[in-house]
């Protein structure tokens, strides 16, 4: 692996400490950054302070796209660009993205499922059964159910899903001219970003490696996070 940092963002809904099993499995000697995207962690902004350094970049689902607009508007922060479970193309999009994304059946429709999914989550003896059935941490299970119940959050879901529907597009444009070397990671049962779009999308970034991690799903970085640390150090 090289000497650039490397930067994590999350997806939508998510933390900064869904990273921490990709962390946790990457060389001791890279330095590693993960912080709650503006509204998750109950804020609005984020200012980066950083030097112009690059960085390798690593988004997951929406934060792929973030992630893959840096990499085009800001090449020179940007060295290797590793897109996870990306919802970076129109591809990505389906019937329910368009749905979450209308004003008033789209909020009402994701505040139910987020209240509901931190309703279930924060029952204890259910939680342990998703964390079995899942093989998720049960402390994770527990903190994303709180954060499912915040109302920040179901701003930023709100406010993010309508802006991913609108800016794909537009991103999809640019594609080709991202220059940093890029690898994406996808699982071949994901059914949030199915596989084809994520095939497709490898062909929209000149010179893209796609890894596709069998029996995957769209939590990939939570459930093979050591093939995802391989992938971020570059080797595959």
């Amino acid at each position: 692996m090289s000497n650039d940092p490397v930067l994590l963002l999350h997806g939508q809904p998510g933390a900064a400490s869904d990273w921490d099993p990709v962390r946790a499995s990457i060389d001791g000697g890279a330095k590693t950054i993960a912080f709650d995207r503006p509204g998750w962690d109950g804020r609005s902004t984020f200012v980066y302070r950083g030097g112009v350094a690059p960085a390798t970049v690593v988004g997951h689902s929406l934060g792929a796209a973030v992630a893959a607009w840096l990499a085009w508007s800001s090449p020179e922060r940007v060295g290797r660009l590793v897109l996870v479970a990306p919802a970076a193309n129109v591809d990505s999009l389906g019937a329910v993205d368009h749905l979450l994304a209308t004003p008033v059946v789209g909020w009402l429709a994701s505040v139910g499922a987020m209240a509901g999914g931190g309703l279930v989550l924060g029952a204890g003896p259910v939680r342990r059964w998703v964390a079995e059935a899942t093989a998720l941490d049960d402390r994770y299970l527990q903190s994303a159910g709180r954060a499912l119940l915040s109302p920040s959050s179901w701003r930023s879901f709100i406010r993010e899903q309508r802006l991913l529907v609108r800016d794909l597009p537009v991103l999809e444009r640019r594609l080709d001219q991202i220059s940093a070397s890029t690898t994406i990671v996808a699982g071949t049962v994901d059914r949030v970003v199915p596989l084809p779009a994520a095939r497709r999308l490898a062909g929209q970034i000149r010179g893209a490696e796609l890894v596709e991690i069998e029996h995957a799903g769209h939590l990939v970085h939570l459930h093979h996070a050591g093939e995802v640390a391989r992938a971020i150090a570059g080797g595959g």
